[in-house]
């Protein structure tokens, strides 16, 4: 098979694409709102000196946080093919602005970590629904010749404002404190870029957002497409040998991440509980930070490196860089873990964002909700899972080698069936 390459876009081609810049503005609000609420939660529960947090309670808040709807995700995708997607966005930005005030009234009181784990739950799987609604559509908004860099586009935005979001969250954690009561307004704030991309969702026209239909679509009843969601998102990986190659490639790189993230929390956590609240939190959002940069500027870059190289080259480079660069985190010294962070983000984007190309141009949209609804799944399963892993095995102080080297052998793996996939479909 062949593959697609497109010559390196630039930011002023977005002017002439009006609709794509509605979708823009839609994606860099959400995930600000996004990055602002995640970040806030983050601080109420690990790093709050009113709560405990060691490595299995980690594991399990994000396990509680991300699973279920990882579960659920591809059959509920399977209503961004069926119904008007602008519709989609509208009614889960509703329901996920009515969660969002009902998290920050539950920090308000003080509710324990299952109620706020579980109210954040349902925020997250909204905020996924969203998410994987605005890249199923971004091809009805630009052409197809224009597809890779405007999803760079779009990806570097969004980066970008969850970034912005997460670091906004720490003023007003310093001015009103670190405790619950502190927390629970860093969340009502988030509910004011909800607001706004609800509105903004309403701005569309009915059905300019897909989806389309075509004889591939799973025609039948809503409870049939939603009950075999998961059987038709798989098959449809498993029929596209580029996106099950990427696809491979992106979960190594989510469970290297997983078990770096680990690593990182339970040793800036073992400074002393004293220090939890400010040097911890700030040593985390440090290396966050690094590893957004890492991606955003992979982001404006691989279009460039599509390109030249090609899909298929490109992710196969960025995986043999990134099981090298891992190496170098077996020091176990921070500032070189959060150096190893900024590459290995630049990295994994660039996985992530062939494999995002290779849904928008070689599935159907009648199926591509479908397909990026797994991708989702597996986005945070191999994540939660390389997290509990690590737990079982990481010490008390979370200086651990071997984990370090186990992350090489898993970009490694991916490598391997990326390049392995990728060759049998014909791929350059």
């Amino acid at each position: 098979m062949t593959d697609t390459r497109n010559p390196p876009g630039t930011w002023q081609a977005v002017r002439g694409l009006p609709e794509f810049r509605r979708l823009l503005e839609l994606r860099a609000v959400s995930q600000f709102g996004d990055g602002l609420f995640q970040a806030g939660l983050a601080g109420a529960i690990l790093f709050n000196p009113d709560r405990a947090a060691d490595p299995w309670a980690i594991a399990g808040a994000f396990a509680v946080l991300f699973l279920p709807y990882s579960a659920l995700g591809p059959f509920a995708g399977a209503l961004l093919d069926r119904w008007d997607r602008r519709l989609v966005l509208v009614g889960a930005n509703i329901g996920r602005l009515l969660l969002v005030l009902a998290v920050g009234a539950a920090l308000a009181v003080s509710s324990g970590d299952l109620v706020l784990l579980c109210g954040a739950l349902i925020v997250n799987g909204f905020t996924r629904f969203v998410s994987s609604g605005l890249s199923a559509a971004l091809p009805h908004v630009v052409p197809r010749d224009k597809v890779i860099t405007m999803n760079s586009v779009a990806t570097a935005t969004g980066a970008l404002a969850t970034f912005v979001g997460a670091n906004f969250m720490l003023l007003p954690r310093w001015l009103l404190g670190s405790d619950d009561a502190g927390a629970s307004a860093v969340i009502f704030l988030a509910a004011i870029p909800v607001a706004i991309a609800l509105v903004l969702s309403v701005r569309f026209g009915p059905h300019v957002l897909g989806p389309d239909d075509s004889a591939r679509a799973v025609h039948g009843s809503a409870a049939y497409a939603v009950s075999t969601g998961w059987v038709h998102g798989i098959r449809t990986v498993a029929a596209v040998p580029t996106v099950a190659a990427t696809l491979s490639g992106l979960a190594s790189h989510r469970m290297v991440f997983g078990i770096n993230t680990l690593l990182v929390l339970v040793i800036v956590r073992h400074t002393g509980d004293h220090e939890v609240a400010g040097l911890g939190l700030g040593t985390a959002v440090v290396f966050v930070a690094a590893t957004g940069t890492g991606s955003f500027l992979s982001t404006v870059l691989t279009p460039a490196a599509i390109g030249r190289w090609g899909r298929y080259r490109t992710a196969n480079g960025a995986l043999l860089l990134a099981a090298a660069v891992q190496l170098f985190a077996a020091w176990l010294y921070l500032p070189v873990m959060i150096g190893c962070g900024f590459v290995l983000g630049a990295a994994g984007q660039v996985v992530k964002l062939c494999a995002d190309s290779a849904m928008q141009i070689d599935v159907e949209d009648a199926l591509r909700g479908h397909v990026f609804t797994v991708q989702d799944a597996l986005f945070w399963f191999t994540f939660v899972a390389a997290i509990a892993g690590a737990a079982a095995l990481i010490p008390a102080d979370g200086r651990s080698v071997p984990l370090v080297l186990i992350g090489s052998v898993l970009y490694l793996l991916g490598l391997a069936a990326h390049a392995g996939l990728g060759r049998r479909a014909g791929a350059v």
